[in-house]
């Protein structure tokens, strides 16, 4: 009994050590992800931190019709990366439409949820877009919804987590960044500060 328990507490030293190990290891890399980062945001003359210009971009719509962010200028807009994958994407789009129905008129606000299209499962092109416009009519959905089917847009955003939302004001300008699911709440909340 008592070698059993040696046993164990040698079995569990050696596990918190391997673990430590692998953690420093993680974090090292991750500093040097971090560092190199920082070096390609530095050097970009548009960035994504409050105060700055959003890049511009021109997407189509599930319509087909082409939207230029740059063209929404007087607006104030709500800038959404997401995919039909992701279940935090999934829980704000009802809270997404709700703000739309009640207040993006009267708010003058513009949302655009733009669908990293070549991060959707499918294999084909069609397929995605198949699977976005199921989607859109599943949640009924009445904002645009652009694909981004190379993802430029989510490139040149560098959006790594998703949903990501960018608040954009009335002079083009980004306010505020926010990642992970947004309620309701937090939408009016926000906007209301772009004023």
């Amino acid at each position: 009994m008592k070698k059993n328990i040696g046993l164990l507490i040698v079995v569990l030293l050696i596990a918190a050590m391997i673990g430590t190990y692998v953690k420093q290891q993680i974090d090292k890399e991750r500093e040097i992800e971090s560092a190199s980062l920082g070096k390609e945001v530095e050097e970009r003359t548009v960035g994504l931190n409050k105060g700055d210009i959003p890049p511009d971009f021109t997407l189509t719509n599930l319509d087909g019709e082409e939207v230029t962010l740059s063209e929404l200028r007087g607006k104030k807009v709500v800038l959404n990366f997401w995919a039909t994958w992701c279940p935090p994407c999934k829980a704000e789009m009802p809270h997404m439409q709700n703000y739309y129905d009640q207040y993006a008129k009267e708010d003058n606000v513009e949302i655009l949820a733009v669908n990293l299209t070549s991060a959707e499962r499918d294999v084909t092109a069609d397929a995605k877009i198949d699977t976005v416009m199921t989607f859109r009519d599943g949640f009924e959905l009445t904002f645009p919804i652009l694909l981004d089917p190379e993802n430029a847009a989510g490139s040149e955003y560098q959006v790594i987590t998703i949903p990501t939302t960018y608040f954009i004001d009335s002079t083009g300008t980004i306010q505020q960044a926010i990642e992970g699911p947004m309620n309701l709440e937090m939408l009016k909340n926000t906007v209301n500060a772009l004023d």
